[in-house]
Parts: C-alpha cells; structure tokens; sequence
C-alpha cells in the first residue's frame, strides 16, 4: 500500500513577521485559499486515503496542524519534541508504518511546496511507486527542470537513461547530489544541461529506508526502534521525549541518500516552488503593470519592483520605493530591500536575544 509522509517541522524564520513560532510558513495562506499544508494535502486526494496520510512536525503545532486537517486522525499528526532534521523525521514515520505494512510504500514530501497540477503529479508518484515495486531496494525521487540558474536549490545531476521513456517520463540514474551551489556553479549546471533541482520529494519502502539507516545510522535507529515499541504505550511520551533528543541531527541526504546504491530521478512533469522566502511571492502571483506583487489594500504612487503583503482592511501607500519587501500583520510590521531577505533570520535572532518572544 502506498502511504504518504509529510514533513512539517519547519519555523519559516525568512516569511516573518507573517510566519511565527505558533502559525510558520507551512500554516499560512501564501499561494493561494488554502493553507501550504492543507493544500499539499488536498494533493493527495485519490492517490493515498486520509488513514495513510502521517504528518511530521514540532509538538507545538500538533494542535494547529489538526485544526487545519480535520480529515486526519489525531494520532497521524507525530510531534517531535525537539528539531532533529529530516532522517529522524522520516525514519520515525517509517517505523510507524512499518509495525502494520512493513511492505508498505512511502512518498515523502515536504508541507511548504508550491505544485498546481495535481494530475501530472500523482502521475509521477504512481510511477514512481511502480519503479520501487519493480526494484524493492529501489530508491526513487523527482527532480526539477531547472529554468534559472538557482543558488537556493540542491541539485541532482543524472547519469544515464534508466530508460528511454518510461509512462512518457524520463528516468535516469542518479550520479551526485550536489549541494546548493554559488552562482557560478549554477550556471554552469544549468549550461550542462543534465542537472535538475531536487524537489525533495521521495519514493521508497518503509523497509528499505529502515535498514538503510540500520546500516548507516545504526545509533538512530536503536533510538528509532524505541520509540516505535513504545507507541500506544503508558510510557509512549516518555520514551520519545528521551530517545528522540538522544539523536544526532543528519539530514536524508546526508544521512542516506548521497550514500545509496540504487537511486533514479525522473523528471517531474509538474510545475513546482520551493517558497523559500519573500520573492517567491512575485513568482506565485500576478504582478501589476510595474513589476510589483501586491497581497492585500495598496496604493502605490512610483513604486516599482516592490513586494507587499498585507490585509484587506489595513491601507498601505508607498511612495518612491523601489525593489522593497513591506509585509504588515497586527503586531509587527517588516520594511526592507527585497534583495536581503535572508537577513530576515538575523532579525529573528535579535529578537531573541532581546526576549521579545511575543513577536516570535
């Protein structure tokens, strides 16, 4: 049976001040009516039932989460008690699984990603899963056409054909994961033509995941195995508090991924966004007849290029401004040059260190 894990831990330090501690990035409206994690859910529907559906996340969002998906079952929403990166995340669902379908696929996908086409891409997780039950041991992911040279984006680069075509989709090996790259480097990945961008969207089974971190992470898998023995136990909280902080952050790619034997890519057939930050607002909507992307009640006046992200019920007028970032929310309100976003997480960090946790 084909089961779905989603990962949802993360903070969504860079969408600040709209992303908070309570309610980050993967619980907001950013691309549409519907949430990032409700709508990657709705993704799901008619590939993988709502009782096979796990979400991955921190404690704290357990209850938000389940307000957002009442079509699943409280107990499928698993909340880490601390931030211990993906292998654990996903290892910790896989053992889960494992105790009833030991057999049993798992496409796993991050909560904040951008995907509008549901057909092509249930089609490429349904081909997916017929290349692992081709190849049991067979580790599967999707990879991005890259359009831009992009320094923000893992990238796989693909070795040869696994076949010409494959349900009208190409299928290679995978020769190297490659980390995000500077820009030079990405442009040269993307002049060589055989890169994609990782889209960190898997295919695999539950077993096999399992014994490759038995193998490589055998410390992680005791705790791992723990954890599971003691689920729907009295003692259930306890031994995940204490087994699950007990494991060394590594991520998937680190931990598995970069060191397995048998892993293919197909080239996904969907459109696709990252949502990293800011900017990607401007790639997910319309902009106006001078370049600006404008989310909520605006009058611009010689505004160009600039992002802005507010209500319906709170005015916002800009003035001679050019390639800004203005996002307003109740209680904190972020104005800055769109090109420095990422020290949007140094803000996040001196707001910490001033205890002014109540804008966190």
């Amino acid at each position: 049976m084909l089961h779905a894990v989603i990962m949802a831990g993360g903070f969504g330090t860079r969408f600040w001040p709209a992303s908070r501690a309570n309610r980050p990035k993967q619980l907001l409206n950013l691309s549409g009516p519907r949430s990032m994690i409700q709508a990657t859910v709705d993704r799901l529907a008619g590939l993988v039932p709502p009782e096979r559906i796990l979400v991955v996340t921190n404690e704290r969002l357990v209850g938000p989460i389940s307000e957002q998906l009442p079509e699943l079952f409280r107990s499928s929403i698993l909340g880490e008690p601390c931030k211990r990166d993906t292998a654990p995340c996903i290892g910790w669902a896989a053992a889960l699984i494992a105790q009833h379908d030991p057999e049993g696929l798992l496409v796993v996908m991050p909560s904040d990603h951008v995907i509008p086409a549901v057909a092509p891409f249930q089609a490429a997780i349904r081909l997916g899963a017929e290349l692992v039950e081709h190849e049991p041991r067979r580790i599967v992911t999707f990879g991005i056409a890259p359009t831009y040279p992009a320094e923000i984006f893992g990238y796989v680069e693909r070795g040869e054909a696994l076949a010409e075509s494959t349900a009208g989709l190409p299928v290679y090996r995978v020769k190297k994961f490659r980390e995000k790259p500077p820009i030079e480097t990405a442009r040269a990945y993307l002049a060589a033509g055989d890169f994609y961008w990782n889209s960190g969207i898997f295919v695999w089974r539950a077993r096999t995941i399992l014994e490759a971190l038995a193998e490589r992470q055998p410390a992680m898998f005791a705790h791992l195995q723990a954890i599971a023995a003691a689920a729907g136990t009295p003692d259930q909280q306890s031994v995940l508090s204490r087994e699950f902080a007990a494991i060394r952050p590594i991520s998937i790619d680190y931990a598995v991924m970069e060191q397995a034997d048998d892993v293919v890519v197909v080239e996904a057939p969907f459109a696709w966004d990252d949502v990293g930050g800011w900017q990607s607002l401007a790639r997910l909507h319309a902009d106006d007849e001078n370049c600006n992307t404008i989310l909520g009640k605006h009058l611009g006046v010689n505004t160009q290029g600039t992002i802005v992200r507010g209500s319906d019920d709170h005015l916002i007028v800009t003035l001679g401004l050019r390639d800004c970032l203005i996002v307003h929310t109740p209680d904190a309100t972020l104005v800055a040059n769109k090109h420095d976003e990422e020290a949007i997480r140094q803000v996040v960090k001196q707001l910490e260190a001033r205890g002014w946790d109540e804008y966190l």
